[in-house]
């Protein structure tokens, strides 16, 4: 009878739904399950419609009605979700708003509430008993843009003990609405980067991390502009002096590479090809692929050390991105091609920067 109570308790605590890890410190709701269904919780007495949207496919990329009950509180248990990283919103009564027992995330170009569903599949990104290295704000003053910025910079944990190395550097970039916050906060490079190199994977380096966003100071905006037409000029003449006089870099194009997600991903292949003396590996994850067909490009990628290429199956942006990635085999243009599951998505980007960063800074 004691091993029937047991296996049933065991039962319930499995099936229990847990605070996501991205909620803000005491906050039970979201909750997620054993099945990765996700309970939603709000306190809205006197609204007469709660739904919740979470930004991207995330269930349809519908919005979701809650059930109120007597007490004022809202909630709803969805479907099983897809394991990631997702920004979400309530709507109250037709008006978007932030969940109050979330974080918020630098994302869709505003602060949103995130949504972080366990993949009980994968570890890489956990935060793990491994040596661990340092993210730390940079501020500068770019002439580019005449205004005082900030880098966030990844330092291996070997940085500080031994003050006579040199490393490589990886400028690693977000995507569209986002922030140099980014990939620490929702990519978790920084844990991504620990792991691979406690476990021989990778070679220590350090990762610049910038806001990809940039007008030239006195420079009217440009039609269609996105805020961001200056950034190649602010990367080459600001960014990459600023990091090689502060940190212990090893200054040559073949220890630089510069990646990026998305938006990211196409300012990557643009500036690594526009400027093949600072940058020897370039990568596209999930954006900018298109880049990698234009005329011209093939003979100057050809000299790259490292060209990645990767998408998620389900993203919109896949068949353009296999397409550079056939374009680059027909013209015997060494790279790598990583596809997986998934969307226009984090779990994407994480599991790209896992595969990209054990190429970097190795022979071609």
């Amino acid at each position: 009878m004691q091993a029937i109570f047991f296996l049933v308790a065991l039962a319930l605590q499995q099936e229990q739904a847990l605070p996501a890890s991205s909620n803000v410190s005491g906050s039970e709701y979201p909750a997620v399950d054993a099945d990765r269904r996700v309970t939603f919780r709000l306190k809205a007495p006197n609204a007469l419609r709660v739904e919740v949207r979470c930004r991207g496919s995330l269930w349809g990329g519908k919005p979701v009605p809650l059930a109120k009950a007597s007490d004022g509180t809202w909630s709803v248990t969805t479907e099983p979700a897809e394991p990631g990283f997702f920004y979400y919103e309530f709507i109250i009564d037709g008006v978007p708003v932030n969940d109050p027992g979330s974080r918020t995330f630098p994302g869709w170009a505003r602060e949103m509430s995130g949504l972080e569903v366990p993949d009980r599949s994968v570890d890489f990104y956990d935060v793990k008993p491994v040596p661990h290295g340092e993210v730390r704000v940079r501020t500068y003053f770019s002439k580019t843009t005449e205004t005082t910025r900030q880098a966030l910079v990844y330092t291996p944990p070997d940085y500080d003990r031994d003050p006579a190395r040199r490393y490589p550097v990886l400028y690693l970039q977000h995507g569209s609405g986002e922030s140099e916050r980014s990939w620490t906060q929702q990519g978790r490079a920084n844990y991504i980067l620990d792991n691979l190199i406690a476990e021989g994977k990778a070679e220590e380096m350090i990762v610049v991390m910038e806001q990809g966003y940039a007008t030239k100071a006195g420079a009217p905006p440009a039609p269609g502009a996105r805020g961001n037409e200056g950034f190649e000029a602010l990367v080459v003449s600001d960014l990459v002096p600023m990091i090689d006089a502060v940190y212990r870099t090893i200054p040559k194009s073949e220890s630089r590479a510069i990646a990026g997600l998305s938006m990211g991903g196409g300012q990557a292949v643009r500036i690594g090809l526009g400027h093949p003396q600072l940058f020897g590996s370039v990568g596209s994850l999930s954006g900018g692929a298109a880049a990698a067909r234009a005329e011209g490009a093939a003979p100057l990628l050809s000299k790259m050390q490292l060209v990645w290429i990767g998408c998620g199956r389900q993203d919109a942006g896949y068949e353009r991105a296999r397409d550079a990635h056939r374009d680059l085999e027909k013209a015997g243009v060494a790279h790598c091609w990583f596809e997986t599951d998934g969307g226009h998505e984090w779990q994407v980007w994480r599991k790209s920067l896992h595969d990209l960063a054990p190429r970097l800074f190795r022979n071609k």
